[in-house]
């Protein structure tokens, strides 16, 4: 038998994973009874708890349907998606914007986390991502030389069509790739990131915007380090 927070979770990680797609049809009470052996009050309050979240949503003559969801799902809550499913993109998902660039880096934290000297070369990647043709975040990959030695096609322009990196290169090293802690941080949008956004902005006025980070590393040392600059008033999964 599960409580009501539990078949909350349940379905929050179906509609997230993009298992559902908006406007698909919730169980309904009667059956959602029976799936998990409860009475008819814990599921009201389980769907009660998803209405509140903004992820199902009550229509008229068609019950309780998914609802086209406010929660961005990018960078590392992406590829713990796609570890459950596949799914690179969940629907209404798309990315534009794709760049790549090779560079000397400088920043004291990028260097840190990669375990690099300044002025060491790397591969930049960044691209938008988009909810239904909306930017919601901006996506920032950067790649040490031995992590793109072994996955030179991050070094190739455009969109990667192969997924998330560490398939690659755990299937051509045999050594595991793990996720870090990702951390979180709020500070003032840069001008190429409120284009990127398009938050057209008065150039004296400061856009916050919240960034989350997350290196990946395997048993020899760091393999990339992830940024995403999320659009004001983006909500985030935690």
């Amino acid at each position: 038998m599960s409580g009501y927070a539990e078949i909350a979770a349940h379905y929050r990680g179906v509609i997230l994973s993009g298992d559902m797609r908006p406007g698909d049809p919730m169980p309904s009470y009667a059956d959602a009874v029976k799936v998990h052996q409860v009475n008819r009050t814990t599921v009201i309050r389980a769907y009660d708890v998803l209405k509140s979240e903004g992820l199902i949503v009550s229509q008229a003559g068609k019950g309780t349907v998914v609802a086209t969801s406010p929660v961005v799902i990018t960078g590392a809550d992406r590829v713990d998606r796609m570890s459950r499913n596949g799914r690179q993109y969940a629907h209404g998902e798309t990315s534009s914007g794709h760049h790549v660039m090779r560079r000397s880096v400088y920043d004291p934290e990028v260097c840190h986390a990669l375990d690099l000297e300044p002025g060491n070369e790397v591969i930049i990647r960044i691209r938008t991502f988009r909810q239904d043709g909306k930017p919601t975040t901006v996506g920032v990959s950067i790649y040490p030389p031995r992590t793109t030695a072994v996955v030179p096609e991050l070094s190739e322009d455009g969109q990667m069509q192969v997924g998330y990196f560490g398939d690659l290169y755990e299937e051509r090293t045999g050594r595991p790739v793990v996720k870090g802690q990702r951390t979180s941080e709020a500070r003032q949008a840069s001008q190429d990131e409120l284009n990127a956004l398009e938050i057209d902005a008065p150039a004296h006025m400061a856009v916050a915007v919240l960034v989350k980070k997350v290196t990946f590393h395997d048993e020899e040392g760091p393999l990339a380090h992830w940024e995403d600059v999320y659009a004001p008033g983006s909500k985030v999964p935690d």
